[in-house]
């Protein structure tokens, strides 16, 4: 089952009530320590994101939701942090209510897919710490750029 048709049969039981969706999202640099960042359909900005899928590890998540939004095979290298609360909730304008935690993780980009990327994704781009468009869910800079060796948590 994918997560569209498992959050399509949650919708059916649960009308528009919050849902806690799990997600996780990629950090991926070049060698000049610029982020890519996708820009969607709707002009803004995310890092390669996505849902996960029922039987699916986050881990395997991470490396679908690139592929298919980047068109890049990547290497998970490791946990940066976890987060949710304020700032990771939504309302649709057809009503639904969600609330996201996501799992973030460094990826090394390792080659190219074969397979076309996804019409959710407008534009792809690499963006420096200092010219870093406004994104769509309130990850901390430190946590996107730093090499700390610990992950990072928000209280």
């Amino acid at each position: 089952m994918s997560a569209s048709e498992y959050i399509k049969e949650l919708r059916s039981k649960v009308g528009h009530m919050p849902l806690l969706l799990p997600g996780v999202a990629a950090v991926i640099l070049n060698e000049c320590n610029e982020l890519l960042l996708q820009q969607k359909n709707d002009n803004t900005w995310s890092l390669p994101a996505g849902m996960i899928e029922p039987q699916e590890s986050p881990v395997q998540a991470v490396i679908r939701e690139v592929r298919e939004e980047t068109g890049f095979i990547v290497k998970v290298d490791r946990l940066l942090g976890v987060f949710g609360g304020d700032g990771f909730c939504f309302t649709y304008p057809n009503g639904d209510q969600v609330e996201y935690t996501i799992i973030l993780f460094k990826c090394v980009v390792k080659g190219a897919s074969e397979s076309e990327v996804d019409r959710e994704t407008k534009n792809l781009e690499w963006f420096s710490k200092d010219d870093l468009p406004k994104l769509e869910l309130p990850y901390p800079l430190e946590c996107l750029f730093d090499e700390k060796e610990s992950a990072y948590f928000m209280n």
